[in-house]
């Protein structure tokens, strides 16, 4: 029943072609059978990764292959993550076959690490002592793994490493081996990326890394549809989770538009930022802006929301259609400032009917019902952005405990002030994958579902007023992502 579904599948792909591939993101949720035997789908399925200049080294005997390392947003200054494939070739039936592919992540936090990593199991691995204190007490597989580590401008000897299956990708290749193998004339042709409309040329799909991909995401990324993020302000992990977002949906053929709750008198700075090459300049004018350097930072002007911003810029560059607009009106207050925001939103999802738009704002704002606990009458930009627009979806944000930066009352009552810090945070573990999940209805307060980034680290602001160096009040001298810094810790 499996095979026969998967060859309903790629037929319908022959009669609609590239129109099919509009979700690519989507992808069925089973393994992709092939109608052929394994030796005469292996040789397409080198070829597939040579075609998409994805090298790569092969156990000649047992149909495995392992691509090199590449950098998550290559050549971003704040790019912490490496990736690679392997690829196995595995036997259904003297007639079928399959691939299941895994993609290996490594980065420098230990957060990924395996348990127990650290321990050695017997004295067996361990060579003669060395002279070379990094190489001292190594064993044989120690140095194997050590040669396999990433390469690069940013390279490093990884802390830690995670491997997940990764559908999305078994079903790229498919995609585009399938027909090869059936000799199709009219095959569809591989997904395009979408290109930005001035960019002379854009990447390859294959060409970008954006990461594992977001569980759930390819049944809501759609064009026309307004994604609304209603988050925790201050931690690494949601500005990561939107920067993947965007890459991945971008690579797939759908143009993206990322709207941020940054004051309105910052577009400027933000659209000169994404199209500029990213260099020192470039970051002090954006950083000039007085938001960054508020006496109570809330985490809306985290390091990670940075990070964020050069994630998308780097996307840009490449030549991809990714578009940043912000849309807080800090002037306004209670009603009026929810007015406002909407009506900013709308005006850009009414400018680019066809594109994607995700929005990220506080989870009070995202709400799409009436009322809150302290005023029933009370409109949540969401609500008011239901009212108006066809396809609003809205997400709150589910995460596993940790910590955030946080601004709140000072809880002794000693001064009649923000506090702002680092807190606990507490959820629930629900693994380590980004998903995203929705519900049959909307819940009490409007929110259609959950958008999951797991355990959660604080990022503190990207410049600190008062602090001595760069980022001083007054300084001219503006955060800097470092090379090899991540933007997470996942």
């Amino acid at each position: 029943m499996v095979r026969a579904a998967v060859v309903a599948v790629l037929a319908g792909l022959f009669v609609m072609g590239c129109a099919a591939h509009r979700s690519d993101l989507d992808y069925p949720d089973r393994e992709a059978i092939y109608d052929r035997p394994l030796e005469e789908m292996w040789p397409e399925v080198q070829g597939f990764f040579t075609r998409n200049e994805l090298p790569f080294r092969e156990d000649k005997g047992s149909r495995v292959l392992e691509t090199e390392w590449r950098q998550e947003f290559g050549g971003s200054k704040v790019a912490g993550f490496f990736h690679r494939y392997l690829v196995v070739g595995r036997r259904e039936t003297p007639t079928t076959s399959k691939l299941q592919i895994f993609r290996i992540t490594k980065s420098r936090n230990k957060t990924l690490q395996n348990p127990a990593v650290q321990i050695d199991w017997g004295v067996s691995r361990i060579l003669a002592p060395s002279e070379d204190a990094e190489t001292r007490g190594l064993s044989v597989e120690d140095f194997e793994d050590r040669l396999a580590e990433p390469r690069g401008e940013n390279a490093f000897f990884a802390e830690s490493g995670q491997g997940q299956r990764d559908m999305v990708m078994e079903w790229r290749v498919f995609r585009e081996v399938a027909p090869l193998l059936s000799k199709e004339e009219n095959a569809p042709k591989p997904v395009q990326v979408a290109k930005a409309p001035n960019a002379k040329e854009a990447p390859s799909q294959m060409a970008v890394e954006c990461g594992l991909p977001i569980i759930g995401l390819g049944k809501k990324a759609q064009p026309g549809t307004v994604m609304l993020l209603g988050e925790m302000h201050g931690t690494q992990e949601v500005p990561r989770f939107v920067a993947q977002m965007a890459c991945q949906a971008v690579v797939a053929g759908l143009p993206v538009t990322v709207g941020l709750e940054l004051p309105l008198e910052n577009q400027d700075r933000v659209d000169a930022f994404i199209d500029s090459p990213g260099a020192e300049d470039d970051w002090l004018k954006l950083m000039e802006a007085p938001f960054w350097r508020s006496p109570y930072p809330d985490g809306r002007g985290s390091a990670a929301m940075a990070n964020m911003l050069e994630h998308l810029r780097q996307l840009r560059s490449q030549g991809l259609d990714v578009d940043v607009f912000v849309f807080d009106h800090p002037k306004a207050n209670g009603q009026q400032r929810e007015d406002a925001m909407a009506a900013t939103v709308a005006l850009q999802v009414e400018a680019g009917p066809k594109r994607f738009h995700v929005v990220l704002s506080g989870n009070i704002h995202s709400r799409t019902k009436k009322g809150l606990p302290w005023n029933k009458d009370h409109k949540p930009m969401g609500y008011l952005l239901k009212q108006k627009l066809d396809d609003v979806v809205a997400l709150d944000m589910a995460y596993d405990s940790g910590t955030a930066w946080i601004c709140s009352v000072d809880s002794k009552g000693v001064r009649d002030r923000l506090d702002c810090g680092v807190r606990d945070a507490k959820g629930k573990n629900n693994g380590e994958r980004y998903f995203v999940h929705t519900w049959d209805s909307a819940n009490a307060e409007g929110y259609h579902g959950v958008f999951y980034v797991g355990a959660v680290n604080a990022s503190a602001p990207a410049i600190r007023v008062g602090d001595s160096g760069p980022g001083k009040e007054g300084s001219k001298n503006p955060f800097v992502p470092e090379a090899g810094k991540l933007a997470s810790s996942r």
